[in-house]
């Protein structure tokens, strides 16, 4: 596997187990989660290879989901 195959293999995992939590969390469908994800700041994050937060956990990526969501709420 390449490189960079393996980070885009990393990220979709990574994509795959935040929104599972969501799921679980917000009791909302699979279909719903994602798009919430996707159009969160730390999904750009995750996605922007620099900024290397797809080598962390799923679980430290979706607190800091959860931070922004709380942000956003409290706007």
């Amino acid at each position: 596997m390449y490189k960079a195959d393996k980070k885009d293999w990393l990220i979709d995992s990574l994509t795959k187990e935040i929104a599972a939590f969501i799921v679980e969390d917000e009791k909302i469908e699979y279909e719903e989660a994602l798009k919430k994800l996707y159009t969160s700041r730390i999904f750009e994050a995750l996605n922007d290879k620099e900024t290397g937060l797809y080598r962390e956990g799923a679980a430290y990526i979706y607190q800091h989901y959860l931070e922004e969501q709380k942000n956003k709420e409290s706007k």
